[in-house]
């Protein structure tokens, strides 16, 4: 082998020389060319000399070019490439305080790099616990704020507080689509339809609930023992919702369908009482979704981004789906519905950044209903950069999730990125460093800042209420 390289190399370097005439033609002449793999650069000898003037010249372009890229680089340069580079180094480590908060422990990563045993993926996995040592499941839950880095104090501020504010039994009240109502502070969220304990039929499917905020701080105070959780009777029937987001004053709910008469669709909600409901999306181009996952507001451009993912098949109340996983965008004040990407497995929470210019979606292929669970498949989420005229480009892994999958995903006002995971909430920094956890013990498929300092999480059968130091942010302020 070393023979042919080396004779490959001597005949390319003859040719080469050969070739002068042709350079000089072409201005090539004294460039230095690229060789083929195993043989040595050849230099051509120039036939030209730079007098001292010519060198002067020559100097003094180069200097005026390094000046001329310099100001485009400060001064010309988009905002949006400038936006995305603050936006990116809004993560800064700082040092710790003597002591966490009274109810918020330090998991020290090196504590768990070697492990004295690490079980095999049939008896450790994605469905496990992850309990570091020198705790226990008890532990984790008495002091539910696990600081992992500690950005993850600016996050909590000094005195984080988790409280269950109300607890349905088997019934699994508190799913998804949580959205906060400023104008009332209070907190609406929905039924899970897909689960069995929770049926399938319209008794269960069509539930949207609400809470007051006002109540979830009197059961953090102990004034009172559990939050009321009021059922909305919106008066249109919004059919399995699963996604929600505020939007122009009124809640957009993402419906996954029923059976094969009931499409998926979009149905707006007005708030207040009597809850006037309309559709205002159900087909693209007269086909059916598959079954709509979750829906955000770009704080840009104000358009609804949303994913539709084969789940309502998977979960046996939608028929086979007719459409790949995708993920869309909707103008409501065109009608214009159209594909910004593709390729993932299971396309599911959606949501941006506080600038708007990058989103994430989170992909839980891990589970696939009643095709099973496959943990070599995605529990990840993934981040694109979002263009100016609202596509997307150049996708890359932010995180990969070690708990259940990311289902539910939010934004702070800092562009940290909470994910509703197989044990509780976990925080991401900007740049995609598990940073902390809000720990359950328990999954939670979705959850929403309420304004400043304030949160509130589903946990299926169990509804928590969290004071804390960061804040949410309006896509449309």
């Amino acid at each position: 082998m070393a023979t042919n390289l080396d004779s490959r190399a001597t005949t390319t370097s003859r040719e080469m020389s050969v070739n002068t005439a042709g350079l000089q033609e072409r201005g090539m002449e004294g460039k230095t060319l690229p060789a083929p793999l195993g043989s040595p650069v050849k230099y051509i000898p120039s036939a030209k000399v730079f007098s001292w003037k010519s060198k002067l010249v020559y100097v003094g372009f180069t200097m005026g070019a390094l000046a001329t890229l310099a100001y485009t680089a400060s001064h010309i340069l988009p905002s949006s490439s400038v936006a995305q580079a603050s936006h990116l180094n809004t993560f800064k480590r700082r040092s710790p305080p003597s002591e966490p908060p009274k109810n918020a422990q330090v998991i020290n990563p090196k504590d768990f790099a070697v492990l004295t045993t690490v079980l095999p993926s049939y008896e450790f996995n994605g469905s496990s616990l992850f309990v570091p040592p020198g705790t226990t499941e008890e532990s984790l839950k008495a002091k539910p704020f696990h600081i992992y880095d500690y950005s993850f104090y600016d996050v909590i501020g000094p005195d984080p507080t988790l409280t269950l504010i109300a607890d349905s039994g088997s019934d699994p009240l508190f799913h998804e689509a949580v959205v906060w109502y400023k104008e009332q502070d209070e907190v609406f969220f929905v039924q899970n339809a897909g689960a069995k304990s929770a049926g399938t039929g319209l008794n269960k499917s069509a539930v949207v609930e609400k809470i007051s905020l006002a109540q979830a701080a009197a059961v953090q105070k102990g004034e009172r023992n559990q939050t009321e959780v009021i059922v909305v009777n919106s008066t249109v029937e919004v059919v399995n919702p699963n996604g929600g987001t505020a939007y122009r004053g009124k809640i957009v709910f993402a419906g996954e369908g029923q059976g094969a008469n009931v499409p998926p669709a979009f149905y707006m909600l007005d708030p207040k009482e009597p809850y006037p409901t309309t559709v205002i999306l159900n087909n693209f181009f007269g086909r059916q979704f598959n079954s709509l996952n979750d829906v955000s507001v770009n704080p840009r451009n104000k358009e609804l981004y949303f994913t539709d993912v084969i789940y309502g098949y998977l979960q046996d109340f939608r028929p086979p789906p007719g459409l790949p996983n995708q993920i869309y965008r909707f103008n409501m004040d065109t009608g214009v519905v159209r594909v910004v990407a593709d390729g993932l497995n299971m396309p599911n929470g959606l949501t941006f950044s506080p600038d708007g210019r990058h989103a994430y979606v989170s992909d839980t292929g891990i589970f696939s209903g009643f095709w099973g669970t496959n943990y070599t498949y995605p529990a990840t989420i993934y981040r694109w950069d979002v263009q100016d005229d609202g596509s997307w480009e150049n996708q890359k892994v932010f995180a990969y999730v070690h708990v259940g999958a990311a289902d539910g995903l939010h934004t702070d006002s800092k562009g940290n990125v909470y994910a509703g995971v197989g044990d509780g909430v976990h925080v991401f920094s900007p740049d995609g460093l598990l940073i902390g956890k809000i720990y359950l013990g328990e999954t939670s498929a979705n959850f929403n800042f309420a304004g400043h300092g304030r949160m509130v999480i589903c946990a299926e059968t169990h509804l928590y209420y969290v004071t804390l130091g960061a804040s949410g942010w309006d896509p449309e302020a």
